[in-house]
């Protein structure tokens, strides 16, 4: 399986993106798909992630309430949308996958498929 990010930009504070990863050259039913995003000095950090069967979603508190995740099954496509941006939001956003049991979705580390990564600005 591929992944391949999209839909990043420049928006200003309170404003909305959508991120979409597309999954090419499998199926994802066994799968749990997560977005992660890296600012700039910091470490990656976990954001919200989709268990493909079953619809199970997390997301970090830092986005709780703001950002959505989804997915367009036919299309094997993962959405994130993101609302009310603060420019603390600002980081390239990556998508992943992993097998790994739900109560260690928000490690990093336990994912080995990423897409390449789409930058996300919030700036006035």
């Amino acid at each position: 399986v591929q992944l391949q990010a999209s839909g990043g930009g420049l928006v200003q504070p309170g404003g909305s993106l959508r991120l979409s990863c597309a999954a090419s050259g499998g199926t994802l039913n066994s799968y749990t798909l997560g977005w992660f995003r890296q600012a700039p000095g910091r470490e990656r950090e976990f954001v919200s992630a989709f268990r493909w069967s079953g619809g199970t979603t997390r997301y970090a508190d830092s986005v709780k309430g703001r950002f959505t995740i989804s997915r367009d099954h036919a299309k094997n496509t993962l959405f994130l949308q993101m609302n009310s941006l603060k420019p603390e939001d600002t980081a390239v956003y990556y998508c992943a996958l992993t097998r790994i049991v739900w109560s260690e979705i928000g490690n990093d580390k336990r994912y080995y498929i990423w897409g390449q990564g789409t930058l996300v600005t919030v700036s006035s």
